[in-house]
């Protein structure tokens, strides 16, 4: 697809990897730009039913490039808007597309990386990788949407604690937290991930996007507002062909198949 972000469907699941390994997959805006189309390229195309998102070589992401920073500052542009531009996009883009996204987390995974991670509905983690909010260590806020994603993960006392450190904590940690979902072998990281994401693209991708939407909307709304949305979403599945289906394999003592409609 690009240079520096690869593209790859198998099987109804989209494989979107962070191929920048000599900077830690570090994020120029080619390499945002390149990102937001793949991730809109999943989003869009009704063959993908599950989407990994990794990173190729020692890290995950590292976050921001900082040369690209640097030069920016020094031309005096600031941050060039590239958190309205690009990381809000790519954010949204991921936790609104109606299918499971896994964040296969293979090494470091620092400030806006970190937050690319968070934003993935599940994250399973090799047992070399590593986690740093990273934005206070050079003077800047969160952003990425982790000031949102890391308290509703961790809570907010110890989201606090990790934004305003900044310390690194290792995937064992971060699985004890509640950060992360599993932690494997780094050499099993790979077929882990196929392995859960396959799964998810064999499964009710209609049900799976209403999973998503039913934890978005009662996360800012009351209970009240909430069953009504449950409500909705059971209206709108029950239409499906995969209920349907399901609901006559059961009475068959069949094992459903799920076609994602």
């Amino acid at each position: 697809m690009s240079e520096t972000v690869a593209y790859d469907l198998t099987e109804g699941v989209a494989t979107i990897t962070l191929d920048r390994p000599d900077a830690m997959n570090s994020l120029t805006v080619a390499m945002k730009e390149a990102l937001l189309a793949a991730v809109e390229r999943a989003a869009g195309d009704d063959a993908v039913r599950a989407v990994i998102l990794t990173g190729a070589g020692r890290a995950f992401c590292a976050g921001q490039d900082l040369r690209e920073h640097a030069d920016n500052l020094a031309a005096g542009r600031g941050l060039d808007d590239t958190v309205r531009k690009h990381y809000n996009p790519v954010v949204e883009t991921i936790t609104s597309m109606p299918k499971p996204v896994v964040a296969a987390v293979n090494g470091v995974a620092a400030g806006a990386g970190a937050s690319l991670a968070m934003a993935c509905d599940l994250i399973i983690a090799s047992d070399r990788a590593s986690f740093s909010t990273a934005f206070t260590g050079i003077g800047l806020a969160p952003d990425s949407g982790m000031s949102w994603t890391l308290q509703r993960l961790v809570g907010r006392a110890k989201a606090a604690e990790l934004l305003l450190l900044g310390e690194r904590i290792k995937a064992a940690e971060a699985l004890a937290l509640g950060l992360v979902n599993r932690v494997v072998p780094a050499d099993e990281l790979a077929p882990a991930a196929v392995e859960l994401a396959r799964r998810l693209a064999a499964g009710p991708t209609r049900a799976y996007a209403a999973v998503k939407a039913a934890l978005d909307h009662a996360a800012a709304h009351d209970l009240s507002s909430s069953l009504a949305k449950e409500a909705d979403l059971q209206d709108a599945c029950e239409k499906t062909a995969d209920h349907h289906n399901a609901t006559e394999a059961f009475l068959k003592k069949e094992r459903p198949t799920f076609e994602g409609r």
